[in-house]
This record gives structure tokens, sequence and C-alpha cells, in this order.
């Protein structure tokens, strides 16, 4: 009998070996390229893997919700990039506060003038200083400014004039390349975001502006790019566990994956065996950035190698998610591991991580679990 045995299903369960080791590999990618690195905590949302982040070399963290940043800052993280356009004024100002306690550094992006004005607005009524990186739309079409839009240099001037505001530089999110195919389309994403991000600089510096850092970040572009010309700080997530999609993109392998859900089966018909996690466990994500998956996950008997050859999860309910078989039937009380297309909003979903080193294990806590605001 294995430690996990005496796990009650369904868990998400982590590998120490592999989240140390994948870890240290983006470290090492940082280090070589003479970058920093400052991850995006969404993905774990958990104390403990953000101290082992720190303990390999990060500088500090990148969060999207206020909330959630709020539970990092509590922990003493030396500083925080809030990647989110902050247009509550009460909200930012909670938010520095907190940092004045803490001794947190703290940057906000903005990419427009409604965030600029809500973040001057929260510094004069705390008094703390904040840094703050436009948001550059490198090809994702979600939030930023195109590098030749009109409104660049005068949104930087604004932003450099604001009491209690600093222009921190240029900060982007190149999530459009989980719609590549491959290793190669991924980082020719990453090419064009480096051009793109040093033509927004070039233009900012020749108005006279200074332009610190240059942060961009996404686990596909910083495993498959080649070089980081012009680049200051990385910020991938998903790295720490991984999951399908990036093993579908060419640049992760099973064998990196540190993430899965222990799953038992509670039924089985002709097709399908049926599961106790459905997508209050899994989640319905068909990938990052809906990158598509035609399922939502593989599954594998324990013990299987896992490979793209697995038994796909190709329904779910709340409650139940449905393995098809293929005619190899899984018994009723056997156990599945299951790989989720997105490892991220299934961490959000559990209260607890079960970390293993083999036949051990110990639970973590999602401290930032439901941050939402």
């Amino acid at each position: 009998m294995s430690g996990l045995d005496a796990v009650a299903t369904p868990a998400v369960v982590v590998s120490r070996d592999r989240l140390a080791a994948n870890i240290a590999r983006v470290q090492a990618i940082a280090d070589a390229y003479g970058v920093r690195l400052r991850p995006h905590i969404k993905t774990h949302k958990c104390l403990e893997v953000a101290h082992a982040q720190l303990a390999a070399g990060a500088v500090g963290f990148t969060c999207s919700k206020t909330e959630e940043a709020a539970v990092f800052i509590a922990d003493g993280a030396p500083s925080v990039t809030v990647a989110y356009p902050v247009v509550d004024p009460a909200k930012a100002a909670a938010l520095m506060a907190a940092a004045r306690v803490s001794g947190t550094a703290l940057r906000f992006i903005a990419d427009g003038d409604a965030a600029v004005d809500a973040l001057a607005d929260a510094a004069a009524r705390t008094g703390v200083a904040v840094g703050v990186f436009i948001k550059i739309d490198v090809g994702l079409h979600r939030v930023g400014l195109e590098e030749s839009d009109p409104r660049l240099v005068p949104l930087a001037q604004r932003i450099a004039r604001a009491r209690g505001l600093s222009l921190a530089g240029i900060l982007a999110h190149a999530g459009h390349a989980y719609g590549a195919s491959n290793a190669a389309g991924v980082r020719q994403v990453a090419r064009t975001e480096a051009a793109l991000m040093a033509r927004a600089k070039a233009r900012l510096e020749a108005a006279g502006l200074a332009v610190p850092e240059v942060s961009v970040g996404s686990t596909p572009t910083v495993l498959a790019s080649d070089a980081y010309d012009g680049i200051t700080e990385i910020r991938p997530g998903n790295y720490v566990f991984l999951d399908l999609t990036p093993v579908r993109l060419g640049v992760a392998t099973f064998d990196q994956v540190a993430l899965h859900v222990l799953a038992t089966v509670v039924s089985v018909n002709d097709s399908h065996a049926i599961i106790d996690a459905g997508s209050k466990v899994l989640s319905s994500d068909l990938g990052a950035h809906g990158s598509g998956a035609g399922g939502f996950g593989l599954a594998f008997r324990q013990g299987e190698p896992w490979t793209m050859a697995g038994m796909r999860v190709a329904r779910l309910s709340e409650e139940h998610g449905f393995v098809a078989h293929g005619g190899h039937r899984p018994r009723v009380g056997e156990r599945l591991c299951v790989i989720p297309n997105h490892s991220c909003p299934v961490a959000n979903l559990a209260e607890t991580l079960v970390v293993t080193d083999g036949d051990r294990f110990e639970t973590w806590g999602v401290a930032a679990r439901a941050k939402v605001h």
C-alpha cells in the first residue's frame, strides 16, 4: 500500500521532486540570460511554493488581483507586481497600506487614464509611492496599448508626473503563444514580443522618458525562447506545475508535469468510466487562453506511463468526470491519475495540495484560493 492510498479522492497531487526541478529549471534560464524572475503566483496560490521560488532566486511575485496579492504581502513578499489594471482607488489603497506595513515594494500596471487616476488617488490617500508599468499589447488583444499607439507617450508622461507614481517600465504577456501549434511557433511569438517591446521602449526613450524595466511573461515563451535581448524580467506562472497544454506545445514533457488529480472510478458503463472529479475539481478549462484540447484532461491507471495515449476525459458534470476507456474498462474503486489541461484553475479550486515524494505526503494550503477581488 502506498502513502497516497490513505488520501481521500478527489485530490490535487503534486510531486515534490518535479516541483523542485521545475522551479530550478526556470530559475536557471533567468540566471543564464541575466534576467530577473518574478513568477506569477496565480498558478499555485500557495505560500510553500512561493517560499521555494524565493529560495531559488526569484526577486518577488506577480499577482492578478489585489486580494490575492495581499496574501503574499502579509507573508512578507519582498516585492509584488499586480499585473492587472486596478481602476478602483479603494482596492489600490488597501493594498498600498498593507505593503507599507510589510515593507513590500509594490508595482501596478496601467493602459489608460482610469488606472493612473485610481493609483494616484490611492497613493495620495496612503502616502505610499508605487511604480507603474504601461501594459503593452503584443498580440493577445486583451489589455494594453500597442507599441505604435499614439497614447503611449502621453500616458507615460502622465505617470511620470503624477505624485506618488513613477514609471517602472513596460510589461507584456504573450498569452496568444498558447494558441501556437508547436515549440517553433511559440519561439516566434517570443521573438515578436521582444521586438515589439524594444520598439515601445525606443519610442518612450526618444521622448526623454527612462524605461527601467522591460517585463514579459508566459510559461511557453519562457521555455521556448532562445533570446532575451532587451528583456530585464520574466514572469511565468504555470511552469511550477505544468499540464497538458505545454506538453502539447512541445515546450515540456510528461515527466516534467508536477500536478495531477487523483480520482476514483465510481461507476463504469460500455463507453466511459465515471470518476469522482468533475468540473468542481478539474475545472471546465480547455486550455490556457482557450487554446482548446478536445477534452478535459487525460486519465491514466496508477503506475501507467503518461503519454498522449491516455484515456480522454471526454465530458464533465459538476461532480462527475466521463473517462472514455476505449474498451479497457477500469474497475469500480480503481484510482486514476488525471493530468488536466490547465493546472492553474485546478489549484484554485482546491483547499489543499497533497505534496508527495513517493510513499510519504503532506498537505499544503492554497492560501490565496478564491481571492478574486
